[in-house]
């Protein structure tokens, strides 16, 4: 019996310290990595919540919201949210934001649109004209050539907004009045290349997903940090077709299930995909580069109450989150070609 009770205190502390770093976790890759059954987790998880340790989610587990010197909202503020899907990759996102709203006072009403500019306007639209909200944290499809007419539109509308997982590209009037919050893709893509390289590779591809705001954001950090444009690949098959000869020797993917399917392919390549939502899954398990989604909710929570308790008294602030690299099997060091 002690010594189950040792073993739950470790289990407990393994959990908590995997909160304390990423913010969030999931039952089933916990289970997994500790070598439990998912129900040992949500037992653990329970126990945790109970204490107000933990704040218990769908599939998981977050860290509560912290004590912290926050002058609490003098009215009952409700917040509309719009997100472009309500699975894969955004439920992290949302449990990030309704944990930082409860602790706040706030109510949030949410909207599932898709990734379409005409359904975001009409999903926002609908909010702004119940006049039930008053502030909106927004994902909406920054597309060119369209994106620079969304942004002065969102400026335009009669309440605060703040973009989540997205940034204006340009200055304007409009642009400069709002606020964003999303995951640093650029430092994600530095760590996946600089691991990579420590593994010995120095011939590094990155595949995309096409339409992919992610893969956007890939592309153009890939361009700014100098590397080369004949290792982008647009698709899985191109790049797979490319690992032969002189081609890439490591791959950087988005997204996991893109980086599983080359997985699967046998290909003696090393593999970072890029989202870490099922890349566990995989055989063997693929290293990855998390999100701090749950993190980018609360954020984007807090700089809204934020707005709404200053006004315009203060200024329009943008906010990179560093995203995590949690290292598996498929990038440790194989055999690089010559």
């Amino acid at each position: 019996m002690a010594e189950d009770r040792l073993l739950q205190a470790q289990r407990h502390e393994r959990l908590l310290g995997r909160l304390r770093d990423s913010g969030a976790i999931r039952v089933r890759e916990l289970a997994r990595d500790l070598g439990v059954s998912e129900l040992t987790i949500r037992r653990d998880i329970a126990a945790l919540a109970a204490r107000n340790l933990v704040t218990r989610v769908h599939g998981g587990a977050t860290l509560p919201s912290p004590a912290r010197p926050v002058v609490r909202p003098r009215q009952a503020w409700t917040v509309g949210m719009v997100v472009p899907s309500l699975d894969f990759y955004w439920p992290p996102i949302v449990a990030g934001a309704r944990a930082a709203a409860a602790a706040l006072g706030v109510t949030i009403q949410l909207r599932g649109s898709s990734y379409d500019p005409e359904e975001d306007r009409r999903q926002i639209g609908r909010l702004v004209e119940a006049r039930q909200v008053q502030g909106l944290l927004l994902a909406p499809l920054l597309k060119s050539p369209d994106a620079d007419r969304i942004i002065d539109w969102i400026g335009g509308l009669p309440i605060p907004a703040v973009l989540v997982e997205r940034q204006p590209r340009h200055w304007s009037p409009a642009a400069r009045r709002i606020e964003w919050v999303r995951s640093d893709h650029s430092r994600g893509l530095e760590m996946a290349v600089h691991h990579l390289r420590d593994q010995g590779h120095s011939r590094i591809g990155l595949v995309l997903s096409e339409g992919s705001p992610t893969s956007a954001y890939l592309s153009r950090s890939w361009a700014e940090l100098g590397l080369p444009a004949a290792m982008v690949f647009a698709d899985p098959l191109s790049a797979v077709r490319a690992c032969s000869g002189a081609g890439p020797t490591a791959l950087v993917v988005h997204s996991d299930p893109d980086a599983i399917a080359i997985a699967r392919t046998g290909l003696n390549i090393a593999l970072v995909s890029y989202d870490d939502e099922v890349a566990h899954l995989a055989d063997p398990p693929l290293t990855a580069i998390r999100p701090p989604k749950n993190h980018v909710g609360r954020i984007a929570v807090e700089l809204m109450v934020s707005r709404l308790l200053s006004g315009d008294r203060r200024p329009a602030q943008g906010v990179l989150v560093a995203p995590e690299l949690v290292v598996r099997e498929s990038s440790r060091a194989r055999v690089v070609r010559v």
